[in-house]
């Protein structure tokens, strides 16, 4: 059976939200959007606190990744959404956009026109900021930004230990300069999440031009010849259909979705589509290649008292807090946990930071992450490396579409990835030391404060490191022969076809992922409409 669209786009994550909405505003164009998830129906989903309950469960793949044999060959969960709205459905909601040398350095990379003066314009366009303006920051845009109301009291010390360590207060990780401690601004606009399901999708859902098919595993891109004409996918009963597409097919399934469909389509590196026997449509050996990124390392600590969101886990608090969101639309439930961070340096002669850091007001909220004995609050303080050099890759386990890939991030494969790494927990403990967050803290647990070399802090990145969730540049944006894309983000060597997500990206950015993957999405649609 074949359903005829102008345009299929495979992957109802945020550039794919981004995208059908954007499309869909000409009503002469038919738009279709197949998402392998559920509507984002469920209520954590909009709550902001939700985020601590959604890095495991139903609305992810469920991934794994090789074992890790710079990490302890330990397998890592690899959370990636599968639910509408994609990541931002589930994250942290922290917004941040990186460096203005992040993107310069893209058209180094071969990605011209991607500089920081021209996608800046994006970024602004897609901002929706409730208490920020200037020439740094847009306030109309769909994606709402907000700073949070009540901070916890942890999380304001937190900021203060990090002064009183010499970072500079910083109100805006995203204005003319980065470096410093704050409270993050969110992804939140009322005290609901504003996902790009939400700011950009659903005022889209009643146009008749644009079809959101959820619960839909596409198998493969179809091609004739070097042109795609459509995808072939499972309906929810197991029938196999085609929808066509009658200009362009734009692929936006993400950094481990987005190769493995590719792949399985027969367009890859020829050699490894053979050893699956898939027939070769192009032979691109970058399809899976150039996997970064950023490599997370926690430390958790031990309250005195009850002072951090753990409190809520008691069942008569989580009620209370439960009726005051309900009624009030207040209270603890408008937290993302993560609350504030920083931007600081490993190495301070490096022209711009390398180390962020994610304060969160609680421990154990993510899936994975060490927590505190029962009965005791506890935070939790990651870091990362925001450029880490280390390269993985995604390749096929088997031609069956319904087997995951093999993600293989490689973390801490380079030296220099393990040594800012080490610097980012020594950094940790310190901050944990300092006076502001002192008076909150018993002690830093699982944590022996014996260990004060760089080696001993290497071991502890090798063996406590994980995900950040920011899986990206598995089909790089350039010219070279490692390219997937072009810089109008067509496939080279094929027609009718582009990749539009955070797997186009030639260089990770030195921030969160989030909105840069919607401004790579907003620029995307000006590209395919003609509007640049």
């Amino acid at each position: 059976m074949t359903h005829g669209f102008d345009y299929i786009i495979v992957g109802g994550g945020s550039a794919g939200c981004v995208l059908a909405a954007l499309l869909s505003e000409n009503p002469s164009s038919h738009v279709c959007l197949l998402e392998a998830g559920k509507r984002d129906t469920h209520p954590l989903i909009h709550m902001p606190i939700g985020f601590a309950k959604m890095t495991t469960g139903p609305m992810t793949w469920n991934l794994l990744t090789t074992p890790q044999k710079h990490a302890n060959n330990r397998q890592i969960p690899y959370v990636q959404a599968r639910v509408l709205g994609g990541g931002s459905s589930i994250n942290a909601e922290v917004f941040t956009r990186g460096h203005p040398s992040d993107y310069d350095r893209w058209v180094e990379e071969g990605a011209e026109g991607w500089g920081f003066r021209d996608i800046q314009k994006y970024m602004l366009r897609s901002e929706g900021n409730t208490m920020l303006s200037g020439p740094w920051h847009g306030t109309d845009g769909p994606l709402g930004v907000s700073n949070l109301s009540t901070p916890n009291p942890v999380s304001r010390a937190f900021v203060q230990s990090c002064q009183e360590l010499g970072m500079p207060y910083n109100p805006d990780f995203n204005g003319p300069t980065q470096e410093g401690a704050g409270i993050y601004q969110m992804t939140i606009r009322n005290n609901r999440r504003r996902s790009a399901a939400v700011g950009y999708l659903r005022p889209a859902l009643g146009r008749p031009n644009l079809h959101v098919i959820t619960g839909i595993a596409v198998q493969r891109v179809v091609f004739e010849g070097r042109r795609a004409i459509g995808v072939e996918y499972l309906s929810r009963n197991g029938t196999k259909k085609i929808a066509r597409a009658d200009r362009e097919v734009i692929v936006t399934s993400g950094a481990i979705g987005t190769p493995k469909l590719m792949m399985l389509s027969g367009v890859g590196p020829a050699a490894h589509l053979r050893q699956h026997d898939i027939s070769v449509v192009q032979d691109l050996p970058g399809v899976g290649q150039n996997l970064q990124d950023h490599y997370g390392v926690d430390v958790v600590a031990e309250l005195k008292t009850h002072d951090s969101l753990d409190k809520y886990k008691k069942p008569h608090w989580m009620l209370y807090a439960g009726l005051e969101y309900a009624l009030f639309k207040s209270g603890p439930v408008t937290s993302n946990v993560v609350e504030a961070g920083a931007f600081w340096y490993a190495d301070r002669q490096a022209p711009c930071p390398d180390l962020q850091f994610h304060f969160l007001a609680g421990a154990g909220a993510e899936a994975g992450v060490a927590s505190v004995p029962k009965g005791v609050s506890g935070v939790t303080l990651n870091s990362y490396t925001l450029r880490p050099r280390s390269r993985g890759s995604v390749t096929l386990r088997s031609s069956d579409p319904r087997e995951a890939p093999l993600v293989d991030p490689n973390f801490l494969a380079d030296p220099d990835d393990l040594r800012i790494s080490a610097e980012g927990v020594r950094l940790s403990v310190d901050i944990f030391s300092r006076p502001s967050l002192s008076k909150y803290v018993r002690k830093v647990a699982g944590f022996d404060r014996s260990i004060t070399t760089r080696s001993g802090f290497e071991a502890y990145a090798r063996e406590y490191g994980r995900t950040s969730y920011h899986p990206t540049c598995t089909c790089k944006m350039g010219r070279d022969a490692m390219s997937v894309v072009d810089p109008q983000l067509r496939v080279h060597g094929l027609e009718g076809i582009r990749i539009c997500d955070s797997s186009v990206m030639p260089s990770i950015i030195g921030s969160n992922t989030n909105a840069p993957t919607i401004m790579i999405a907003e620029r995307a649609a000006d590209l395919i409409r003609g509007n640049t």
